[in-house]
C-alpha cells in the first residue's frame, strides 16, 4: 500500500501535542492524500508534505512503562509527574495515575 521503502518520521503512540495552525494545515493536507490504514504513519505522511518533522519528548511513553507490581514506587505521584502520555495503560490504570498526580 505504501510506495516508498521507509515510512516518514511520525508521532507514534497514544497522543501528541501541536498548535492550532498546524492542526488546520494537517486537516487540509489530509484531504489531498489517499487515506493510509495506519493512523500514525498517515500523520507522518501529512507532516512530510508540510515539511514538518515530529520531535520526541521523554514525557511520551509510546511503548508503555516498566511496572514492578511489588514496588510502592508505582503508587507514588512522583513516579508519574514527568509523563504526558502513557501508552498501553488500561482505563482504570489511567484514572489511578491521574488521581495520584
Amino acid at each position: 500500500l505504501y510506495n516508498k521503502s521507509n515510512y516518514p518520521p511520525y508521532a507514534g503512540g497514544g497522543g501528541f501535542i501541536m498548535d492550532g495552525p498546524l492542526a488546520k494545515k494537517l486537516h487540509k493536507t489530509s484531504e489531498t492524500l489517499e487515506l493510509y490504514p495506519i493512523d500514525d504513519v498517515f500523520l507522518g505522511m501529512c507532516l512530510e508534505v508540510l515539511k514538518v518533522s515530529p520531535v520526541g519528548h521523554e514525557g511520551f511513553k509510546t511503548f508503555g512503562i516498566v511496572k514492578n507490581k511489588n514496588s510502592k514506587m508505582n503508587k507514588e505521584p512522583c513516579f508519574f509527574r514527568s509523563m504526558l502520555v502513557v501508552h498501553k495503560l488500561l482505563p482504570p490504570e489511567l484514572l489511578q495515575m491521574w488521581n495520584l498526580v
